[in-house]
């Protein structure tokens, strides 16, 4: 059960995330993200915000290498090549990546950088809290285990679904075109470590 429900929730968060790029503009993100950028700094504060932005550039900055999108600046010298090669080296990667679709790839990577920066920013206050309840999965495990109290595998399954469904939903909602309010970003690591804790604390082990 476990092994489907992981397939079949990668597939479709892969295709729903190939499928956006075609379906929305790259100024449909980048509006997207100006409105989140002015959430976070009316219910935080210019500092939280700005500090969300540095990390998102941060972040870009370290994935450059790995956009879709070849940047110009990246390109060999066209030194000791013949010229008719590489003008027409230049129009094939010009037709190829200088379209709607992969600058709205780059565009929606942005949009999901800077929620990711947002949530991160969120990491020093939950820390603490799921940590308790992580470890509070672990020693309910434990004690059950030396009670010889009998675990229910369909608690395990059900746990570790909920966990990937809910890791793989706010993949997707990060890369969504649609309004996250900041307060919502919060719930999303406490909800996952709750379902962890569960799945572990119904995970079979044997008493010693």
């Amino acid at each position: 059960m476990i092994r489907f429900v992981s397939t079949a929730s990668l597939l479709a968060l892969l295709v729903l995330v190939l499928y956006l790029p075609s379906a929305c503009p790259p100024q449909r993100f980048f509006d997207q993200l100006r409105i989140e950028a002015k959430l976070n700094s009316k219910f935080f504060g210019t500092g939280h915000a700005t500090r969300i932005l540095a990390r998102m550039l941060d972040f870009q900055t370290a994935t450059s290498k790995v956009s879709p999108v070849p940047s110009m600046n990246q390109a060999p010298s066209p030194s000791g090549v013949d010229a008719a090669v590489a003008s027409e080296m230049v129009q094939v990667n010009h037709r190829l990546f200088n379209n709607p679709y992969f600058r709205s790839i780059d565009a929606l990577l942005v949009l999901a950088s800077y929620r990711l920066s947002a949530l991160l920013e969120w990491v020093p206050v939950l820390l603490v809290l799921v940590l308790a309840i992580l470890i509070d999965g672990f020693l309910v495990r434990l004690v059950r285990s030396k009670e010889f109290i009998q675990h229910k595998p369909e608690m395990f399954a059900l746990s570790a679904c909920a966990a990937i469904m809910t890791a793989c939903a706010t993949v997707l909602a990060f890369v969504l075109p649609i309004t996250i309010h900041p307060l919502t970003l919060p719930f999303v690591p406490v909800a996952i470590s709750l379902f962890v804790s569960r799945a572990v604390a119904n995970f079979h082990r044997r008493g010693k």
